[in-house]
């Protein structure tokens, strides 16, 4: 579920729509979490569906750790990517802001870590170099990026948590401890699915 001061507007013809914050949505704000109502499809459930069932879920799933593809049933897919992203995925199956986001900010993801299936070539972005995303971006960049989840996860309990519940009691105890510095923090490199398989027609 993706945090609820948020709205899908269109943003661009490169784009298309994307999710925007309607709020002041601060460092620390856990920005989206599973849910029971997301689907999570095998690659055999893959297969098993037509082309055009394909094609949508290639566009808006991501893969888990396991290989499966898991589509978000609610604005949460439209979140599109920034290799300057302002959320970030943790390997505890919620995202988290990695600064504050503004009102009328778009919330962006680094595809890099969504185990996606073939690289894309990224719109280019002001002061940044990476023109592609690579399925194997988590091996390149997991230390970079874990360095801006600990330092996110310290603001966790000092924001608001619209979307705690959905954390089991393990799971947010365990984040509340991350954020005291009671326990380490678990690699985003855990959430990598080691694959090259593309879905197959």
């Amino acid at each position: 579920m993706i945090h609820p001061d948020t709205e899908v507007r269109f943003i661009s013809e490169a784009k298309g729509y994307g999710v925007i914050a309607t709020k002041l949505i601060p460092k620390g704000t856990i920005t989206w979490a599973l849910d029971a109502l997301d689907r999570v499809f095998t690659p055999e459930d893959i297969l098993r569906h037509p082309q055009y069932s394909k094609d949508i879920l290639e566009k808006y799933t991501y893969r888990d750790r396991l290989g499966n593809f898991v589509l978000c049933w609610d604005n949460g897919r439209f979140v599109n990517h920034s290799s300057q992203s302002n959320c970030m995925c943790t390997a505890y199956n919620f995202e988290i802001a990695v600064r504050d986001i503004l009102p009328g900010e778009e919330l962006t993801d680094d595809y890099g870590y969504l185990n996606i299936i073939e690289p894309f070539d990224v719109i280019p972005e002001e002061g940044c170099e990476r023109t592609t995303v690579f399925p194997d971006d988590l091996l390149t960049y997991h230390e970079k990026w874990d360095a801006q989840l600990k330092e996110a996860f310290q603001y966790l309990t000092k924001v608001k948590q619209p979307l705690n519940y959905l954390l089991s009691p393990d799971t947010y105890m365990k984040a509340i401890n991350i954020a005291e510095n009671k326990e380490k923090m678990d690699s985003i490199i855990n959430i990598y699915y080691d694959s090259k398989e593309k879905i197959s027609a």
